[in-house]
């Protein structure tokens, strides 16, 4: 099965996509990677969701890239006498440790590590922003607020503490071991919530302990300022513009999307676009105008992947979201302003063999008769490296390792082949010229181009290029290298 465009569709399963029947209209609609998400489900329906999908990629012949996404630690509210309360602009509000329940001067904010971070003028944000209070004198387990924005304060409502780093790890108990559950199901990314420093994805990594790439959700302000080495210590990035909009201004979310995502790209380092893209389709079998032009721009931006949260997992068109998203991603990739905003955005210093090598089978690609660039990857680096050039031409990446295949589905323009082993160059041509047939990117008449690391099985060693017939007959004639 052969997509026609080159971005990447995430699409979140749930109570609305956790039968079969829908999980394969959702594939053959466009999702690329399912993303399972850890704060809705027990373990049970997660195994179960996981095993579906496997059957389906079973069935079809496909790598299936499959997501975890812890749910952090939540910082919320006690709770109050009265369910709620009526709080006004300008009054005094406490926090504090005390567990009696709430009322309209105070309530309980049981997070001791909170206190202990605040300071004076620091903001709090309640319930996604909608309750805004500012930190007028604090101590170890209290902070006393006035009022900025007022409202309706209820029960166990979200807190987020923009303005500071929180002592917080970003694993909690049940993050550690809903880690350990995925890990052992065999899932391909862990997205880690509550994301602030490059330590808080070493830990993660630990416990992982190879079974599973790590994708770092940006959410905090914190993280934004700790993009460059939280970048460094992860395998992928999501953009997770929700929280991102609740704890800075929201103004600023746009230009910093197309910032992360141009430093992701520099990296060779999958980045995924999420939150909001098509909400209106939870209830509507349309979405606006608004939530196209959205998902558009991360497609113009050279984001590998958009993904699809509550649209797909809780609405009432799952897979209409998907297709709408996929039909969106053909028709700008098919705009010739498209190709030149990728080759513009086009950076970074070509510093090694390996650049030399993916950015000169880009031009060859470019500049002559070539159908496909296939690249042969262990790791999946090589292929990686191709992918950040974003060439026009699609993108063939031939690996036996199975679980490559299946990290590699989150990548842009990526189509990936499991292939047996090869030890020689020779052998990984003529498996090269096979693939781009039987997988319709060409025919015997054709020329691709072939990009490898010798010896092969090593990581990071990709030093060869070959511009190569797909008639195998005619590779190497004479039987020599």
């Amino acid at each position: 099965m052969r997509r026609l465009r080159k971005i990447k569709i995430v699409a979140t399963l749930g109570p609305a996509s956790s039968d079969t029947d829908t999980i394969r209209s959702l594939f053959d609609a466009g999702a690329d990677v399912f993303r399972l998400n850890m704060s809705h489900g027990s373990h049970d329906e997660i195994a179960e969701r996981h095993r579906i999908i496997r059957q389906i990629e079973e069935d079809t012949g496909r790598p299936i890239a499959i997501l975890a996404d812890l749910q952090g630690p939540k910082l919320r509210l006690g709770v109050f006498q009265n369910g709620e309360e009526e709080i006004e602009e300008g009054q005094s509000f406490r926090l504090d440790l005390d567990p009696a329940e709430g009322d309209a001067t105070r309530v309980q904010l049981p997070h001791r590590e909170i206190f202990e971070a605040l300071e004076a003028n620091a903001t709090l944000l309640v319930n996604d922003g909608k309750i805004r209070l500012k930190v007028k004198e604090c101590g170890d387990d209290f902070a006393e607020c006035q009022v900025l924005v007022g409202g309706t304060i209820s029960n166990r409502k979200g807190v987020n503490v923009p303005d500071v780093e929180l002592p917080l790890a970003a694993l909690s108990d049940k993050d550690r071991k809903d880690l350990d559950f995925v890990c052992q199901l065999g899932v391909d990314w862990l997205a880690l919530s509550f994301v602030q420093r490059p330590r808080d994805v070493e830990e993660a990594r630990d416990l992982c302990r190879g079974r599973a790439a790590i994708l770092s959700k940006i959410e905090k302000p914190m993280a934004v300022r700790n993009f460059d080495a939280i970048l460094a210590a992860s395998d992928g990035i999501m953009v997770a513009r929700g929280d991102l909009g609740v704890e800075l201004p929201v103004q600023n979310v746009p230009p910093i999307q197309k910032r992360l995502i141009r430093q992701c790209r520099a990296a060779a380092k999958p980045v995924i676009v999420a939150t909001q893209m098509l909400e209106s389709m939870i209830e509507s079998p349309m979405p606006t105008r608004a939530e196209v032009s959205d998902v558009a721009n991360a497609i113009y931006e050279g984001a590998d992947a958009v993904m699809l949260s509550a649209e797909s997992a809780a609405g009432q068109y799952p897979v209409e979201a998907v297709a709408t998203m996929n039909n969106v991603a053909i028709e700008v990739e098919g705009d010739p302003i498209y190709r030149e905003v990728i080759n513009a955005s086009r950076g970074g210093s070509k510093q090694t063999v390996a650049d030399a090598i993916v950015s000169a089978a880009r031009e060859i690609a470019e500049t002559t008769d070539i159908t496909a660039i296939c690249c042969f990857s262990q790791s999946g680096t090589t292929a990686a490296l191709v992918a950040r050039e974003r060439p026009q031409v699609p993108i063939i990446a031939l690996t036996p390792m199975m679980g490559t295949a299946r990290r590699l589905s989150l990548t842009w323009g990526m189509h990936c082949v499991r292939t047996g082993e090869v030890s020689r160059f020779k052998e990984a041509v003529i498996n090269a010229a096979r693939a781009a047939r039987t997988e319709g990117f060409a025919v015997e008449t054709d020329q691709i181009v072939v990009t490898a690391g010798v010896p092969f099985g090593q990581s990071g060693t990709t030093n060869i290029l070959r511009v190569a017939p797909c008639d195998e007959r005619l590779i190497f004639p004479q039987d020599s290298e």
